[in-house]
């Protein structure tokens, strides 16, 4: 099934050659966790911070029991700072 990977700011270095704009199409298999997708691109989940699928946020806590379907997006921040 084919999903959307975007990873933004630091984490934009785990995305495979290929990517534009901070994100890349992935074809993935039927039944793929959040963190499936993650292990797969050696994404270290310590610094995940905002996990979104779809626009709606997925705690880091269920990254190996949410699954995804075709057509969702994933998107994943790192921690930020401001001020």
């Amino acid at each position: 099934m084919n999903i959307t990977l975007k990873l933004f700011a630091s984490l934009g270095t785990f995305l495979p050659p290929g990517a534009a704009r901070n994100a890349i199409e992935l074809d993935v298999k039927n039944g793929a966790t959040i963190g499936d997708v993650l292990t797969q691109h050696c994404v270290p989940r310590e610094i995940c911070h905002l996990i979104l699928v779809n626009g709606i946020f997925a705690p880091p806590a269920i990254a190996d029991s949410k699954q995804l379907i075709e057509g969702d997006t994933l998107a994943v921040w790192p921690p930020v700072a401001g001020g």
